[in-house]
């Protein structure tokens, strides 16, 4: 799964663009191209995007285009899991295939983003009422989540201020991280309760993956993670009886729709944050988040904080 995904972000990638809609029905009385092209088009395809055995490419019929001496050509690439499919323009002649880009420029790419992920009732640190919202898809198994917690917590949390809202989405990897979804069910079932107790939780399980990893079995993991989360039931004075039933529930629900909405963003993998809706891949330096929080509160005309160089140490006096 992890290999499908990195594949299919690959070929985004190359192409350039997001998939483009289907044909519309009227496009369904178009000729097809005539076979010697479809077998052009797929070995020029294939041979260009290094597509793999598995991955099937369908060459949909011509039909007109906003292009002089083009016809716009649809191509699908249909993988096991997945389907994507592309506009292309293929010469009158039938000599050249280009693939071209469009963009909206009357739409904002970032706000468009923000506008697919729904952070309404999420655990939040920093301001909520902040103009920049910083969304980070999590794994608490992740060992580069976890680097990336220790690089937004405490440290630009405290640096940005109120200036800043932080806010964790549920994205488990479950084919690498065995305990990853009991995880977030955990914490998910204390945020209901209390936003402190979730992100203390979130704290120490970033900072001791190994203790949790080291417990025998999944049901050992597992167990620990629920004792884990009982005792942020004691110390932040939590209705116990109803974490428990939550916590004996496990109820997958929201997790999974979480792992869904941050497909539609363009997450694959973990971690991945979003600074008001500017994508950030991976446990990036402290310093790549700064420049782009700095940017998203100069677009809202708020003032970055004074981002002081370490000083030196002081000479001892003599």
């Amino acid at each position: 799964m992890i290999v499908r995904r990195a594949f299919l972000s690959l070929l985004l990638i190359c192409l350039g663009c997001s998939a483009q809609s289907p044909p519309s029905a009227n496009s369904g009385a178009a000729p097809p191209p005539p076979p010697d092209i479809v077998h052009a088009v797929e070995r020029q395809v294939r041979a260009y995007y290094s597509l793999p055995a598995s991955v099937k490419v369908v060459v949909g019929p011509l039909r007109s285009s906003e292009f002089a001496n083009y016809d716009a050509l649809n191509v699908s690439f249909v993988g096991p899991n997945k389907k994507q499919e592309f506009d292309f323009l293929l010469s009158h002649d039938h000599k050249t295939l280009m693939r071209t880009t469009k963009f909206d420029l009357t739409s904002d790419p970032y706000t468009e983003i923000m506008k697919k992920i729904d952070v309404s009732g999420r655990p939040a640190r920093g301001n909520k009422d902040a103009k920049v919202k910083v969304v980070s898809y999590d794994d608490f198994e992740c060992p580069f989540c976890s680097r990336m917690h220790q690089e937004l917590f405490p440290g630009l949390l405290k640096e940005y201020g109120d200036r800043v809202v932080f806010i964790y989405k549920d994205y488990p990897i479950e084919e690498i991280h065995p305990w990853a979804m009991h995880a977030a069910i955990d914490a998910n079932c204390l945020s209901a309760q209390n936003n402190d107790a979730y992100w203390d939780y979130a704290d120490y399980l970033h900072a001791n993956q190994r203790a949790v990893g080291s417990e025998r079995g999944r049901d050992g993991q597992n167990a620990e993670l629920d004792k884990l989360a009982s005792l942020q039931a004691e110390k932040h004075n939590l209705d116990v009886p109803k974490l428990q039933a939550c916590l004996k529930a496990q109820d997958e629900q929201a997790v999974r729709a979480s792992m869904r909405e941050g497909e539609t963003v363009g997450v694959e993998a973990t971690p991945v944050i979003f600074v008001n809706g500017q994508k950030l891949d991976g446990a990036v330096p402290a310093e790549d988040v700064r420049l782009a929080l700095d940017q998203a509160l100069k677009d809202a005309g708020v003032a970055p904080p004074d981002h002081k160089p370490a000083t030196e140490a002081t000479a001892p006096s003599k």
